[in-house]
């Protein structure tokens, strides 16, 4: 037999051979599909491409370890992170069911008597976060997807070893892939000084080109003293991070005091636990909270490890609630045919949806798939507008401007499926009203796509957009 001969019939046994294999193994029939169609095009590649990220992403072990382990961890936490709600406090009865869902999901309530400020600003937010660690006494945690040894980095990192030097116990929890390069520099340097720095999800240097395809832990929150928490999209890094052509990047975080900061409290925790097998019971990580101002707030915790599909669940509800309006804010768009009907038939009942995406994110490939999405929703009624001024990194969904959900995650299949993320759900009209003004900012520095005009875009883009979409649930 010929070389040629034995390639071909390699070709030909990995294609068939990974039927089975890739049907037994997917849930999503979708996925499969892509994974297929990947597969067909390119056998070997293909097959290494599915080794790495779909049996090693997260080790199963890993993953079945978490999962057994969640149940109890959650109930040593739940005496802290599941007080009783305020017997006055209430919201619409239309969002009952979104927050019963939310807390089926992430198995944490809705509770009274927070107050939460919006920060849509990178300086004003590391500024906070900085003051809030200069004051702390007893412990201050971080969970971050980056946090860079850059300049902005360098602040926060000293003003940890400050606290640190001062008796405070200072944690911090980075992404393995995200924070790539800090541990072995910044984060060496705040170890030596007395900070507790850790690696989440482990990845090995032959993963780190596969670093985008992988599950990996990109929430973001702070806790300081269990009194005051910080939760939302921004990581710790120079806001012209990145890509130069991207420009500037833009940010939304919340800062909240009362009783919900157990709950990120709890997140950290479990986090931390599955990283370093401690589990953090003193006294002093769930310190009494005071009630602090009129908002409710339910955090919601999504993932592998969780048991359901989360977050997309949770969109999908909100969205069946609108009766004025959705806005959507998200630098990957993305969506699965859940959320498109969702969108389809709340503009066909009179809602107005408004989506902003940036005109050009960090991801070149997401970008053709978020721009053949753009087009869907278009067709279907939305309103699709391109942020011109830097990268618009901001996860927002707001309904009727009395409902909101900020966090890390993204609208796309990998924040769906995949990653760690943590999303907020507040009903507060105050903040509703201080969301409201950053959304209209956020369109003045935008341009509304004109449907007309976006399909008369040349043939190479729209082919190329439907290419790449093919692979959207791969991405």
């Amino acid at each position: 037999m010929t070389l040629s001969f034995l390639w071909s019939l390699s070709n030909w046994v990995i294609r068939l051979g990974m039927i089975p294999v890739i049907g037994m193994r997917k849930d999503n029939p979708t996925t499969c599909l892509a994974w297929l169609a990947v597969i067909f095009l390119m056998p070997w590649p293909g097959l290494i491409l599915y080794l790495f990220m779909e049996e090693h992403s997260l080790s199963r072990p890993r993953l079945s370890r978490r999962i057994k382990k969640h149940k109890n961890l959650h109930l040593t936490n739940s005496r802290y992170s599941m007080c009783a709600a305020d017997p006055g406090f209430h919201i619409k009865p239309e969002h009952q069911t979104l927050v019963h869902l939310a807390e089926k999901h992430g198995g944490m309530p809705l509770l009274d008597s927070n107050q939460v400020n919006l920060i849509a600003d990178t300086e004003e937010f590391i500024t906070s976060l900085i003051a809030d660690i200069n004051g702390a006494q007893k412990h201050v945690h971080l969970l971050f997807y980056m946090f860079r040894n850059d300049i902005t980095g360098q602040k926060v990192a000293q003003a940890l070893v400050e606290a640190a030097q001062r008796g405070v116990e200072c944690r911090v929890l980075g992404d393995a892939v995200g924070c790539r390069g800090m541990f072995s520099t910044l984060g060496k340097w705040m170890k030596k000084h007395g900070v507790q720095a850790y690696r989440a999800l482990p990845a090995n240097p032959l993963r780190l080109r596969l670093a985008r395809l992988d599950i990996r832990n990109h929430r973001k929150l702070a806790v300081i003293d269990g009194q005051i928490g910080y939760t939302g999209s921004q990581n710790i890094h120079v806001p012209e991070f990145g890509h130069k052509k991207a420009g500037q990047w833009h940010d939304v975080m919340i800062r909240v005091q009362g009783p919900t900061v157990m709950q990120l409290q709890s997140v950290f925790v479990e986090d931390w636990f599955y990283e370093t097998q401690e589990i953090l019971d003193n006294p002093d990580i769930y310190p009494p909270s005071a009630n602090s101002g009129q908002a409710s707030v339910q955090m919601v915790p999504t993932g592998p490890d969780r048991p359901t599909d989360g977050f997309q669940d949770l969109l999908i509800q909100a969205i069946h609630t609108a009766e004025r309006n959705v806005f959507i804010v998200s630098p990957y768009f993305i969506p699965n045919d859940g959320l498109i009907t969702a969108l389809r038939l709340a503009a066909a009942r009179g809602v107005e949806v408004e989506i902003i995406v940036p005109d050009r994110s960090d991801h070149l490939l997401l970008d053709q798939a978020s721009a053949y999405y753009c087009g869907v929703v278009m067709k279907n009624g939305a309103n699709v507008y391109h942020f011109n001024d830097g990268m618009l990194h901001t996860k927002i969904l707001s309904i009727d401007q009395s409902m909101a959900m900020v966090g890390s995650a993204n609208f796309d299949i990998r924040s769906f499926y995949l990653n760690m993320e943590l999303v907020s759900i507040i009903f507060d009209p105050e903040f509703s009203y201080d969301l409201s003004l950053l959304l209209n900012r956020y369109k003045e520095g935008s341009v509304k796509l004109s449907p007309v005009q976006w399909f008369k875009r040349p043939l190479y883009k729209r082919v190329i957009e439907g290419v790449v979409k093919i692979f959207s649930p791969l991405l």
